[in-house]
């Protein structure tokens, strides 16, 4: 898959700070600086929720890329594996998420965090009253309603990449633990 839209220009000083941040410019804004507005918009709305802090961080990062390897966004999930390194995450139960049905590594909350996660991103959602309940139960109110919203805005993310044709960038290279692939099966 290559970009469906012409890279955009975004200028040197923005090149420049780009590439000191990431070691190059991060191709969602090569396609989308075309319209800087929608840019400012997902750029705002991504660090108001990255600045949410009542769910646990492994949960939301767990949920986002689970997420992204449904819908097939390769830069969500390279770039969200990165992120979780710099964050100090759990490198070795991230690097699993996108065969999180097979790997034995995650609590059975953590997994429940990512069936939500798919049932929230199907078309038409499948989340069950039982699964939220659970959820509700040992994550309470306040944090169900930030992973839930965390998931939505990964959806806003990872379609919004996927259908501009937005690829791995291969930020994931620099992780220790390599990132495991989805297995060929598909859920819907």
């Amino acid at each position: 898959m290559t970009l469906r839209v012409p890279r955009a220009e975004l200028g040197p000083e923005m090149t420049e700070v780009l590439t000191e941040q990431f070691g190059k410019v991060p191709e969602p804004l090569q396609a989308t600086w075309h319209n800087p507005r929608v840019v400012e918009a997902g750029q705002e709305m991504g660090a108001r929720v990255n600045a949410w802090d009542v769910a646990d961080e492994n949960l939301k990062s767990f949920a986002h890329m689970a997420v992204a390897a449904l819908v097939g966004c390769g830069w969500c999930l390279d770039i969200n594996y990165f992120q979780a390194q710099n964050k100090n995450l759990d490198l070795a139960k991230a690097s699993q998420v996108p065969r999180w049905r097979e790997s034995d590594v995650f609590t059975p909350l953590e997994r429940d965090v990512m069936e939500y996660a798919e049932a929230m991103s199907v078309t038409p959602p499948t989340v069950t009253d039982e699964l939220s309940a659970r959820l509700l139960d040992r994550l309470g109110a306040a944090a169900l309603v930030e992973i839930t919203a965390s998931i939505a805005f990964a959806n806003f993310a990872t379609r919004n990449n996927t259908a501009l044709g937005v690829r791995s960038q291969g930020f994931s290279d620099a992780c220790e633990i390599p990132l495991a692939a989805r297995p060929q099966t598909s859920v819907s």
